[in-house]
């Protein structure tokens, strides 16, 4: 008999949370900043100009923006792996003591916690300390090059939606039309991205819905309240 296999969707946190921040901000962002400049303009040519710029301005800002942020999350667990590289090298019956407790505090026995503690040092002492005392394991370590790309291209994929209305919809009914389709976009997007990280639809839906509405709102006030003719 074959052994099940479990499919565990914290494999998919990495470039999950990168895609679905990059296409919801795609979807917002592009949206909100066509309703800003076509509740100030009557002409559909700087609508279009203004998605096209802020799909490509956003996706690198995305991509830089994810890069950065989790090159600095693995060079921490980089700077953690090699002080306790150097405790283990110094102090190695004090870490295989902390890695008793550790056990002990899971629930195993003392004799049981302190023979796991021997026989995982003695296979891996640093990988067994990385995942039981730091936290970190193969399967959440930070990857920057695919949290920049997953973001990128969400972004992108969120942003062409948004473009595609500013092009083909009736210029009167812009900020109507953009609202709409963003909702319907983002319900979508919402729906998805439980469905790929196995949460709640529903509530994946609402939360996105509801914040992207807040911003589309602010962005037409804004253009209303400031009403530069851009035409």
């Amino acid at each position: 008999m074959e052994a099940n296999r479990e499919m565990h969707y914290i494999t998919r946190s990495g470039w999950l949370r990168a895609a679905v921040l990059g296409a919801n901000d795609g979807i917002i962002s592009t949206t909100s900043l066509v309703i800003g400049i076509a509740a100030a303009s009557d002409s559909r040519d700087p609508v279009v100009l203004a998605a096209v710029a802020g799909i490509v301005a956003g996706a690198l800002s995305m991509a830089a923006g994810e890069y950065v942020s989790v090159s600095s999350q693995s060079d921490i667990e980089k700077a953690d792996l090699i002080r306790e590289q150097l405790e283990l090298n110094e102090w190695p019956e004090a870490e295989l003591e902390e890695l008793t407790q550790i056990y002990k505090a899971k629930g195993l026995s003392s004799d049981l916690a302190r023979e796991v503690a021997v026989q995982l040092t003695e296979y891996n002492a640093l990988k067994a300390h990385a995942h039981d005392e730091l936290g970190i394991s193969e399967l959440t370590q930070a990857k920057p090059f695919q949290a920049a790309i997953s973001s990128a291209v969400a972004f992108i994929a969120g942003g062409i939606l948004p473009l595609v209305v500013a092009i083909v919809a009736p210029m009167p009914y812009m900020l109507y039309y953009q609202y709409a389709f963003a909702i319907v976009f983002l319900a979508l997007s919402g729906s998805l991205a439980a469905k790929a990280g196995g949460f709640n639809k529903g509530k994946s839906i609402l939360r996105i819905c509801l914040w992207g509405t807040v911003a589309m709102i602010v962005s037409a006030l804004v253009g209303y309240i400031f009403g530069v003719q851009t035409a």
